[in-house]
């Protein structure tokens, strides 16, 4: 059974705050009909993940050292107008259907497809859901199942279907280059899942919990400075605040420089039922851009006997060092970061890219790991943890004709770690087709 939505009284104050701003829009005049879209996207996805001869990990706790599996997704999402007048009203619906086309009872596991109790993935699963949707001028207040962008909390869409939560969000945009969101979840669907009424829980220490309210907003400086603020609350786990700040710097001749800085603060909340949890990540880059190349360097650490933890499958972690298999959020961690991009038009192939990078992580450090908490398999490691991943992709989107935005992706990492890193020795592969169709 569904829980009610109990929205604690710091979102309704920021719900009132919101809808204070200056309205400065006038009267939607657009239609529920003329207003509306659907959207669909074709996803095929084959994925192989062999953790070579250590078959353990913090992601593998049933050791089997070898998953692959290749399924079809389908997805649709209409988005309607608003009535006209002061008030506008309107809906959001999606529909998704995820299909098995190769797994076996010895290779399933990878997110692509839900499991049964013998952990032979199912033959196919689907949901659907829908939001009421209620705007006045430049405030946007959506109720029921949601798909929420913010850097504290963020569905994942990694694997076949993209996850999606139950609650209601609030947007406004009134003033010119500034986006202010919050929202109160209560239940989840995640990647694998039919089920809309699933418990919400962290992705490393795999911690539930009952709620999650988030606020923030970014704004985008006319200067190329970019500058966002968020908080998140997870009832009786933690709240997490981040602060990122990036700014471009134009030069002549097509080149420009990308800095920007990610920094996440994690302290333990309520009954604290992941245990104690003090940490500070924070990461930095520089990206250079000539033409169609691009080389960035990044750096990463985090500060604390906790590992840096999110929204459980998930894509809340915008850390810099946060890529294909690791995050390189091990408690104490430093990391590093080289990565080269190629566009290949430049050689006459319009649509076509080539990504390399290769990220080193040291000076792990679990030895006040807490035994007894979410995060005790950490203490079991040791210190002195450290690893390395190497990552490639090859992406190609066809640029115009009836086919056009069809995409083709495929990459490879390889990871290697010690004895006291958590994510084990792994190489995998993933191919990725999406054909995204907009119908109206």
């Amino acid at each position: 059974m569904s829980r009610p939505v109990r929205a604690p009284r710091a979102f309704c104050a920021s719900a009132l705050l919101l809808c204070s701003l200056p309205l400065m829009a006038e009267e939607a005049t657009e239609g529920l009909l003329e207003g509306s879209s659907l959207q669909l996207i074709n996803r095929n996805f084959y994925f192989n993940r062999d953790f070579r001869s250590r078959g353990d990990g913090v992601f593998n706790p049933q050791r089997q050292s070898y998953r692959e599996e290749w399924a079809q997704g389908f997805q649709g999402f209409f988005s309607s107008g608003y009535t006209a007048g002061t008030l506008g009203v309107g809906i959001d619906a999606h529909a998704l259907l995820g299909l098995k086309l190769d797994s076996g009872g010895g290779t399933s596991g990878t997110n692509l497809l839900p499991l049964d109790s013998q952990r032979r993935a199912e033959d196919d699963f689907s949901a659907a859901g829908a939001a009421l949707k209620l705007r006045a001028f430049d405030t946007e207040l959506k109720l029921g199942d949601l798909f929420p962008i913010t850097p504290v909390f963020q569905r994942g869409d990694g694997r076949l279907l993209p996850q999606s939560f139950r609650g209601v969000s609030l947007s406004n945009t009134s003033i010119d280059g500034l986006i202010l969101q919050g929202g109160h979840l209560h239940a989840a669907r995640n990647k694998a899942s039919s089920n809309h009424d699933g418990e919400m829980s962290t992705e490393y220490g795999g911690t539930a919990y009952r709620s999650a309210s988030y606020l923030g907003g970014e704004y985008a400086f006319a200067d190329g400075t970019a500058l966002s603020l968020y908080q998140a609350r997870f009832e009786d786990v933690w709240t997490q605040r981040y602060l990122s700040l990036a700014h471009t710097f134009a030069f002549d001749g097509g080149h420009a420089l990308d800095l920007g800085g990610n920094y996440y603060r994690t302290r333990d909340q309520g009954s604290a039922r992941a245990g104690k949890i003090a940490t500070d990540s924070w990461s930095t880059y520089a990206r250079l851009r000539t033409g169609a190349h691009s080389l960035m360097l990044a750096y990463q650490r985090i500060d604390g006997d906790q590992p840096f933890d999110y929204l459980g499958d998930g894509d809340s972690i915008y850390l810099a060092n946060s890529v294909l298999y690791s995050d390189f959020n091990s408690p104490n961690e430093r990391s590093w970061q080289i990565r080269y991009d190629f566009e290949l038009a430049a050689w006459g192939l319009p649509g076509l890219s080539f990504m390399a990078r290769y990220l080193r992580g040291s000076g792990i450090d679990n030895s006040e790991v807490d035994s007894t908490g979410a995060y005790a398999y950490y203490a079991t490691l040791g210190d002195g943890g450290k690893h390395w991943e190497r990552d490639f992709q090859l992406k190609y989107v066809v640029q115009s004709g009836p086919a056009k935005n069809l995409s083709w992706v495929v990459q490879q990492t390889t990871h290697r770690a010690n004895s006291a890193q958590s994510d084990g020795d792994v190489d995998q592969v993933r191919i990725i087709t999406q054909y995204p169709v907009d119908v109206f």
